[in-house]
């Protein structure tokens, strides 16, 4: 009887291979049941209490019990007040914040890019083509390299967007420094470095992300190394109240990319969050008004010649207010058709898209080094693009009846020589060879 009873506690380890052990319950309670080194596999048993995965879920429902009543019960007017005021002072502050940083990213890119692009232009002047190819593809790399190597070694979470992973925390999903100070500024420098390389992207979805972690970094008081003591912090200290100040941070976000103040709030009322309540609602509308009168001022600013090689184009994007336009009710054919056409390329790219993204999995999944290396084909690609198709295009003839200057071979203007002749302009290096911020 004692043997069979000594053979009860037998069980099979992680590894496959069977041992010995004491039954369960007559275990003392200085010896663990469950041991640090063992390792994860394939089989079904699962411990209670090992951490699978680094990704943690939210708890956004508060637990409305005696203890959390008599807490707020016992709150003073003023305390009440305080917690009032600084949930729109954040607001205000990721707002003014968020507005800040795009402008310097708007700023960043129009110098740096033009004043490539002037580099260029002087070598097309002199018809010196391959030198302004090599100047032109050389300035795309190594702003690239930038990029993609803080990217790779310093943040990996900077990379892409950042739009689903803000969905994701919206929904209840923490991931581990994705709005950390680390990953704002690596996101910063890398959308500087990505747009000024005229790589097709934008600097939309990062603004976004950057607002998220204006948010998240004021609502918990800095960073983890250096995180303020302010004693009124600690009402933020919940994963509710950092929830709505990252939504007003999202909002922020899309308004600085679009100047749309209301459409930042739509995007983050139908995107992004999915708890949503009419104080949150007024919150973030006022975030993004903030956005708005930020970027204004630096605009009028702007307009004065003190911002270097930035204009008046750049933050003012989409703005068609000089022009007056008349619809009939026959435009409703063409736009018709447009819409079709723009239909079947779109899910003919996402088709190919697909392809292009499993490949670049397949390639990024073998170490840093040949994700730095693919980032620098796809520029070089193109960056030889971007110069080389303007020669395959006619040139056209300058209307004489425009005011404009034509043709150009400068950082901005609608009629670019390029390789053209005299009183020629080439439409496709116009449209190619500026700034994405000007378009």
């Amino acid at each position: 009887m004692g043997e069979v009873t000594n053979h009860i506690g037998s069980s099979i380890n992680y590894n496959g291979e069977e041992r010995e052990q004491g039954d369960a319950e007559s275990n003392t309670l200085n010896q663990p049941l469950v041991k640090a080194n063992r390792k994860l596999s394939s089989t079904p048993l699962a411990l209670v209490g090992t951490k699978v995965s680094h990704i943690e879920s939210l708890d956004y429902e508060i637990n409305e019990n005696d203890l959390f009543k008599h807490d707020w019960r016992k709150r003073s007017k003023t305390q009440v007040l305080q917690y009032i005021f600084l949930k729109w002072t954040f607001a205000c502050l990721v707002g003014l914040f968020t507005g800040l940083i795009a402008t310097l990213i708007n700023l960043a890119v129009e110098n740096i890019a033009g004043y490539k692009l002037l580099a260029v232009g002087h070598f097309l002047a002199q018809e010196r083509y391959v030198t302004g190819l090599m100047m032109f593809a050389g300035a795309n790399l190594g702003l690239t390299l930038i990029a993609s190597v803080l990217c790779v070694c310093f943040a990996p979470t900077a990379a892409g967007p950042g739009i689903p992973e803000i969905k994701a925390y919206l929904n209840g999903i923490d991931t581990p420094n994705m709005f950390g100070a680390t990953t704002m500024f690596v996101k910063i420098i890398g959308s500087i470095g990505a747009v000024a390389a005229g790589l097709d992207l934008g600097k939309e979805g990062p603004l976004v992300h950057i607002g998220t972690c204006i948010a998240s970094l004021l609502g918990q008081g800095g960073t983890d190394n250096h995180r303020i003591k302010w004693r009124w912090l600690r009402y933020f200290n919940n994963d509710r109240d950092r929830r709505d100040l990252i939504t007003c941070g999202s909002a922020a976000g899309v308004c600085a990319a679009f100047r749309s103040p209301v459409g930042g709030v739509l995007f983050a009322l139908e995107e992004v969050a999915t708890w949503w309540r009419s104080a949150l609602l007024w919150r973030t509308f006022f975030s993004t008004a903030v956005v708005v009168v930020v970027l204004r001022g630096f605009i009028e600013i702007c307009k004065s010649g003190k911002c270097g090689l930035f204009g008046s184009g750049g933050l003012i994007m989409f703005d068609v207010s000089h022009v007056t336009y008349t619809y009939h009710v026959t435009d409703i054919i063409p736009v018709t058709l447009i819409g079709v056409i723009g239909g079947v390329l779109g899910s003919l790219y996402n088709h190919f898209l697909h392809k292009v993204l499993r490949l670049y999995n397949l390639i990024n999944a073998k170490g840093k080094i040949h994700k730095v290396l693919l980032s620098l084909s796809v520029s070089l690609f193109t960056s030889v693009c971007l110069y080389g198709l303007p020669f395959l295009a006619t040139c056209k003839p300058c209307d004489p009846s425009i005011k404009e200057r034509c043709p150009t071979n400068g950082r901005s203007g609608n009629f670019k020589q390029f390789h053209c002749p005299k009183g020629y302009y080439s439409d496709l290096a116009t449209l190619l060879l500026t700034t994405n911020v000007e378009l």
